[in-house]
């Protein structure tokens, strides 16, 4: 048997604390991570990075995450990656705005960090099932 599948996660989050806490604990993890704190150093690495997740804050400046959700998604490569809200806002509201923004998952700050591992491992990899190292 091979070694596990690495799926590539983008995160941004306007607390650059928590976009690299977060990165660094899921690439102890065996997760490939990319961090960005705006929407538009976000689109411009996820260009290059082609993530498979993008975990987006939704409540940042000038872009927020419903927008540079859709704005992934405008591209080739972010038709197929899942989107996950990692916000504060929690309301019945706030998660059926993300549900119609395109979003697969709601998770609401602080997250658990066990949820979100489990959300990920499910997620297939964009390598089609590939070892790292043969991409």
């Amino acid at each position: 048997m091979g070694a596990p599948i690495q799926r590539r996660v983008l995160i941004v989050d306007d607390n650059q604390d928590s976009a690299v806490s977060l990165g660094k604990m899921l690439e102890m993890l065996g997760y490939e991570t990319c961090t960005a704190c705006d929407g538009a150093a976000a689109l411009e690495a996820a260009s290059g990075f082609r993530p498979d997740v993008a975990i987006l804050d939704i409540g940042m400046p000038e872009m927020n995450g419903y927008e540079l959700g859709r704005r992934i998604r405008e591209q080739a490569w972010g038709k197929g990656t899942l989107l996950i809200a990692l916000t504060g806002w929690g309301q019945a509201a706030d998660k059926q705005r993300t549900t119609e923004a395109g979003f697969g998952h709601h998770l609401v700050k602080p997250v658990q960090f066990d949820v979100l591992t489990r959300l990920l491992a499910s997620v297939p990899s964009s390598r089609d099932g590939m070892s790292p190292g043969q991409a």
